[in-house]
């Protein structure tokens, strides 16, 4: 199964697909799936697809072992021709996030690594904040820092920080008990958070240029090998 962690030299790839209405999401979905079940690129790790739950849209985790093999991936005629106008038929929207692990911190309870499946049942909250590539490395040292009073919040199992390659975005690729535990602790008042985390949470929206969110469950996965 695909993991996210630190240090594993992996280019993590997040195809990210806002959609009109749910008819739209399962076809992606459905496409998506079939270029999994088929994938057989030089350097390709593993994909695995996710469903929007909150909002219509999909998510596709996509894990490489360089930049190189990407590159000739997205340089293949077949990706060019033929993928990349099949989605920007069916998709709203469209981004390629290409990010490597900076941060990653799991509840004891779950082990020392996060795992992305459809065989587990997460509640996954993926947050995009855009940054200045400048301001990128102290929005970061913000964000991605040790919270063990997570450990006590009802609902929390993992959450992970990804930096983009490009220095302009930050991914945030969380995983939780259920949506009604997620929500609790989204809304919980300020007061009731540690005082080094409101400060940091101050500075992020400070740095921040823009946040995107929105709430998913893995459908399908496949690795190499």
């Amino acid at each position: 199964m695909p993991f996210l962690a630190p240090n594993d030299g992996f280019v993590n790839v997040f195809n990210l697909f806002e959609i009109a209405g749910p008819e739209g999401q399962q076809r992606v979905v459905d496409e998506m799936k079939k270029i999994v079940d088929t994938a057989d690129f030089p350097g390709w790790v593993s994909s695995t697809v996710h469903e929007g739950l909150d909002t219509p849209g999909t998510l596709n985790c996509v894990q490489w072992r360089s930049v190189e093999d990407l590159r000739a991936r997205y340089a293949g005629e077949k990706f060019k021709k033929k993928t990349v106008p099949l989605f920007d038929q069916i998709a709203t929207s469209a981004r390629l996030l290409q990010t490597e692990v900076a941060f990653s911190q799991v509840h004891p309870s779950r082990g020392d690594v996060v795992e992305i499946s459809p065989d587990r049942d997460d509640y996954t909250v993926f947050i995009v904040l855009g940054v200045n590539p400048e301001q990128q490395k102290e929005l970061l040292e913000a964000v991605a820092q040790p919270e063990p009073w997570l450990f006590d919040v009802p609902g929390y199992r993992s959450h992970t920080y990804l930096r983009g390659l490009d220095g302009a975005v930050i991914c945030n690729y969380a995983q939780w008990d259920s949506k009604e535990l997620y929500d609790a602790f989204h809304t919980m008042p300020e007061e009731q958070r540690p005082a080094d985390v409101r400060a940091a949470r101050v500075r992020a929206r400070a740095l921040a240029t823009s946040r995107f969110a929105n709430t998913f469950r893995a459908v399908h996965t496949r690795s190499a090998g």
